[in-house]
């Protein structure tokens, strides 16, 4: 088996710290199965029942009975005080400890066992690799399928009240937006698939909409939750990069390669920057207003002044920079400031949209009480001005190619997504609609994104682009299609799952003082493991 690519300092230091894990997780698992096996001894032997209630035992074999009703033979390691910290009782190897962890110490190794697959699939020849083919009938036929599937199977009708009115309005209620997510999604992967070029303004758009949504979604948050504690914003951070960090360290790549992740952050970081500073003040509408101003002034300094993007970004070359293989000559902090500027004013659209949400919903609550011949008269008027407004933007904006489009985008991509939210929401009935499967897809966006990358196509070098399709049926593009996309599909979703069982053991929502401690032993082992594999790796070569 080949490998394409030289072995890094952050692979080896990886592999150091995971496989004492493993072995940890091995162990754990056979305490486990032994205090079960005397658990279940201890139950049905009316000997040993006798005995425990008489406390005749001899002292150096006496048993510890267990909350959960199993036996844990008392020695040295079982005895090691509680209140020692965990990376210490973790080296000694603490039966208690390893017992008490087996499941996150299982969910650490099943998500490094996928990084594993990640590397087989996209570094070396185990699987081989096959070209991207366009075929138009059939991207839209593929696409078709899975709505009417999805409508035969997981349409679903919701009835949940409106939190501010307690009456059922749900604009732009979780269900629909997942959905959206979701649906948005499948056309971006079948994009990236199909190689379908002629779809390029449409995932502008898409993407737009992730974006849209994060300022939506974050604003909401803050402002209703108030919650600007290090908690939230560890977890926050958790969710957009816990995955592609260890994608970049695994497979060599640079941050900006998946660019979703660096620039939600980004944004994110923006939203929580404007609600937080001066907080207290955020029920003041004027307040709000400034720190809206604010934050297209920002916008417009960073982006459109010449000079003050590359000014300020310099510093965090080492974290942003990307170099396409394709293309060389192209400046470090080129694709970081196309990718973040193509969206850099619609996250601002979201968070307006959020502030006026509860004042929507009350007007959608007037106008469903409304007499039946107003109410429609007013929705038919809002429905044509949407459908107007978004066929002239189709004919006069949609329609440019895609360099020109591209220049026009960060100011027009709120109509498409104002126009779609109008119409989705023009009625009671639309909004109370949903096709659950793709609302389980929108949960997935962030896996189904990072992964397309190394489990259903291909780029075979670090930073390169994903320009190849992963093989596993060669000469059967279809049944490959297929296979490759049920395996990429569940391995994204079981992601999801393990991502957010390491975040609840390692990122307390109310203990900051351990979440400290996590982060703070996390910098440390790190450290340590990168200094011994840099010492393994790279001082035999400079001896040669």
């Amino acid at each position: 088996m080949e490998i394409f690519s030289p072995i890094t300092v952050g692979q080896v230091s990886l592999l150091l710290g995971v496989l004492p894990i493993l072995g940890a997780w091995i162990y754990s698992e056979f305490l486990e199965h032994k205090k079960n096996s005397l658990s279940t001894k201890f139950r049905y032997s009316e000997v040993n029942l006798v005995e425990v209630e008489k406390d005749a035992v001899k002292e150096d074999d006496r048993a510890v009975l267990l909350e959960g009703g199993g036996l844990q033979s008392a020695s040295p390691r079982a005895r090691t005080p509680s209140t020692a910290s965990p990376i210490f009782r973790f080296m000694l190897m603490d039966e208690a400890f390893l017992i008490e962890n087996r499941l996150t110490l299982r969910a650490i190794s099943e998500f490094s066992a996928l990084l594993a697959y990640f590397y087989l699939c996209d570094r070396t020849d185990f699987f081989n690799s096959s070209t991207k083919s366009y075929n138009r009938d059939l991207f839209i036929f593929l696409y078709f399928l899975l709505i009417i599937v999805s409508a035969m199977t997981s349409f679903t009708i919701h009835n949940e009240k409106s939190p501010l009115t307690g009456k059922s309005i749900l604009y732009l209620n979780r269900h629909q937006t997942e959905e959206w997510k979701g649906w948005m999604q499948v056309l971006f992967l079948l994009y990236h698939y199909f190689a379908a070029a002629e779809f390029y303004n449409a995932i502008r758009v898409f993407i737009a909409g992730y974006v849209w949504m994060t300022g939506f979604g974050n604003f909401s948050y803050y402002y209703v939750r108030k919650d600007f504690s290090l908690a939230r914003f560890a977890q926050m951070m958790w969710r957009l990069n816990f995955l592609v960090l260890f994608c970049c360290v695994v497979l060599n790549n640079s941050y900006v390669l998946y660019y979703i992740c660096p620039m939600h952050t980004l944004f994110t970081l923006m939203v929580y920057g404007a609600l937080g500073i001066l907080n207290k003040y955020n029920e003041i509408g004027s307040v709000i207003a400034l720190k809206i101003i604010a934050c297209f002034l920002v916008v417009i300094v960073v982006w459109e002044i010449p000079g003050v993007f590359e000014v300020l970004w310099s510093p965090f070359t080492f974290l942003l920079a990307y170099t396409d293989p394709a293309k060389p000559n192209l400046p470090v902090l080129h694709e970081w400031h196309f990718r973040s500027g193509l969206d850099r004013y619609i996250w601002i659209i979201g968070m307006i949209y959020a502030y006026y949400h509860p004042t929507v919903e009350r007007w959608m609550e007037k106008l469903e009480e409304a007499e039946w011949k107003r109410k429609m008269s007013i929705k038919t008027a809002v429905s044509l001005v949407a459908l107007t407004v978004g066929y002239l933007w189709f004919e006069y904006i949609y329609k440019m190619d895609k360099l020109t489009y591209n220049k026009y985008h960060p100011y027009t991509s709120w109509i498409p997504i104002t126009v779609y939210i109008t119409l989705r929401n023009v009625t009671q009935q639309f909004r109370s609609y949903s096709l659950t499967l793709f609302a389980w897809l929108g949960k997935i966006t962030l896996e189904t994104y990072i992964l397309q990358f190394h489990v259903w196509l291909r780029s075979s070098l670090p930073d390169a682009q994903p320009k190849l399709l992963l093989s596993m049926i060669p000469d059967y593009p279809m049944l490959n299609f297929m296979l490759t996309s049920t395996i990429y599909v569940a391995i994204s979703y079981r992601l999801f799952d393990l991502t957010n069982t390491l975040k609840i053991a390692f990122v307390p929502s109310k203990d900051n003082k351990r979440l400290v401690n996590n982060i703070v032993t996390a910098a440390a082992v790190s450290c340590a493991l990168y200094f011994i594999s840099f010492v393994f790796l790279k001082i035999p070569q400079m001896l040669v």
